[in-house]
């Protein structure tokens, strides 16, 4: 139990500005930039998009340092991202992103929590997985790819095709998060362009989504540093060992 309060008091520490790097503060500082920009460009009135985009990046920057924060954020955004696509008859990242991303973001905190590295700091031990492994997350993830493309066809859900590999995408991230992989960044980053094509084409019909479409550029670019984030600290942990 002490060791757990303590983690959390770790986790409430990293709020000091010195947390961050200057490279992470100019990251994210100019994310928000572009989000706010587009917002307020092209949809000064919804600004639900808006707060799901500032919480989902502030998610990110906060993942890249394996920070659990980074997961009480995301399922955040998973949830307005999830209210969101249903006005956009997307139900495809509806039920993604409410029915499994969310509650595997809940998973996935709590195996975060109980794999701290350290005395109780904030940030999670970066774990790995085998080849046997991921040729298992791989199977489970067209399986459940496969079940979804009915789901998602009965629901007469707009652009089927790419919303179904957002699922693809989407299940093998949220699975590699929980492992602590770093690849985990990699998988996010794959779906970002899955939503990024998905949101183009919206962009054809509405170009007032033109603002999604630059949240989940600015979305890949963090996924790529969080994926050279963890894997320097994969290589300052092990060399700690």
């Amino acid at each position: 139990m002490y060791k757990r309060m303590r983690f959390f008091t770790e986790v409430c520490m990293s709020f000091k500005l010195n947390y961050f790097t200057k490279a992470e503060w100019t990251l994210w500082g100019t994310s928000v930039f572009m989000i706010v920009g587009t917002f307020l460009f092209f949809q000064q009135g919804d600004y639900l998009s808006l707060t799901a985009s500032l919480i989902g990046v502030t998610a990110l920057i906060f993942n890249a340092k394996g920070n659990p924060f980074g997961q009480v954020l995301g399922i955040a955004f998973s949830l307005l991202y999830g209210y969101i696509s249903f006005t956009c008859s997307y139900y495809g990242e509806m039920i993604t992103y409410v029915g499994m991303t969310a509650p595997m973001s809940l998973y996935a905190l709590i195996c975060w929590l109980r794999h701290p590295y350290g005395a109780g700091r904030a940030e999670v031990k970066v774990g790995s997985i085998s080849r046997r492994e991921g040729i298992f997350a791989v199977i489970l993830s067209i399986v459940v790819t496969v079940v979804f493309y009915f789901i998602l066809q009965a629901f007469g859900t707009a652009n089927l095709l790419p919303s179904t590999l957002s699922v693809t995408t989407s299940f093998l991230a949220v699975y590699l998060t929980a492992r602590r992989s770093p690849l985990f960044a990699v998988a996010y980053a794959a779906n970002d362009l899955v939503l990024i094509l998905l949101w183009g084409l919206a962009v054809l019909e509405d170009p007032s989504y033109l603002s999604v479409v630059v949240c989940f550029v600015m979305f890949f670019v963090n996924d790529i540093y969080g994926f050279i984030n963890w894997s320097r600290m994969r290589q300052r942990q092990a060399a700690a060992a």
